[in-house]
C-alpha cells in the first residue's frame, strides 16, 4: 500500500513510518524539517513542506495516488493549542483536491464518550485533565468536526496517555468507545494500531479508542 504520513518526526508519527516500511508499506514521510527525522529504509520518500492554512496546493504531490494518508499532527503542549486543526485543514482540502480518500488521525481518548461503569477514580481524572487541557481539547473538537465534515473517509483515533514504552500489539480497541479504565499506551502501538485499521471499514467514519 501506498501511504503518506503527517507529522512523522513526532513520536506516533516515527513509528508509523518504521513499522510501514517494515509490513512492506511504500511511504511517503512529510516532513517540516528533514533534518530531524532520522529513518531509512526502502520504500521511503522524504517530503518537505511547511503545513498551515493555505498551504494545501504544495501538499497535493504528497497526497497524490496514495491509498491512505496517516497523521500524528497535533499539539505537543499547551503553548501549541490551536495547532492540531491548523495543521489539518491543508491536508483534508489537499486530499479532496487528488480524490485522496482514506484518513486516520490522532485525537485523545477525553474526546471519545465515556466507557459504561466507568470507576469513580477515573471519571474524577479525567476532570481534571479535561480542566488542564482544555484549549488542546477544544482545538481537537475543532479538528474532528473538521473531518466530519470532509469528503475523506475518516478515521479519529483516540489514545489516552501516550508513553515511550515498546511495541506490544497488545492492547484494547472500541469502535465509537473508549475502553474502560484505559490510561496508557504507547505511542508504537498506537501506530501498530493505525496501520491494522488501513482497510477496516468498520471504522471509517468513527472514533476509535485505543488502550491498555
Amino acid at each position: 500500500m501506498k501511504i503518506a504520513v503527517f507529522g512523522a518526526t513526532g513520536g506516533i508519527g516515527q513509528e508509523i513510518v518504521k513499522q510501514a516500511l517494515a509490513a512492506g508499506h511504500s511511504v511517503t514521510a512529510v516532513v517540516r524539517d528533514p533534518a530531524r527525522f532520522r529513518v531509512t529504509g526502502r520504500g521511503l520518500e522524504v517530503f518537505t513542506a511547511q503545513l498551515g492554512d493555505g498551504d494545501a496546493e504544495a501538499l497535493r504531490p504528497a497526497v497524490a495516488g496514495r491509498d491512505a494518508v496517516l497523521s500524528g499532527l497535533g499539539a505537543r503542549t499547551r503553548k501549541d493549542a490551536g495547532m492540531a486543526a491548523a495543521l489539518t485543514r491543508p491536508v483534508l482540502q489537499a486530499m479532496e483536491a487528488e480524490g485522496t480518500r482514506r484518513l486516520l488521525t490522532v485525537s485523545a481518548a477525553p474526546l471519545g464518550p465515556v466507557p459504561e461503569r466507568q470507576p469513580l477514580v477515573d471519571r474524577v481524572s479525567l476532570a481534571v485533565i479535561n480542566a488542564v487541557l482544555k484549549d488542546i481539547y477544544a482545538d481537537l473538537r475543532v479538528m474532528e468536526a473538521e473531518l466530519a465534515r470532509s469528503a475523506t473517509d475518516w478515521t479519529l483515533v483516540r489514545p489516552p496517555k501516550l508513553t515511550d514504552g515498546p511495541l506490544t500489539g497488545t492492547y484494547r480497541k472500541v469502535v465509537g468507545g473508549s475502553p474502560r479504565s484505559g490510561r496508557t499506551i504507547a505511542r508504537a502501538d498506537v501506530a501498530h494500531a493505525m496501520l491494522a485499521m488501513l482497510d477496516d471499514p468498520a471504522t471509517v467514519g468513527r472514533g476509535v479508542g485505543v488502550a491498555y
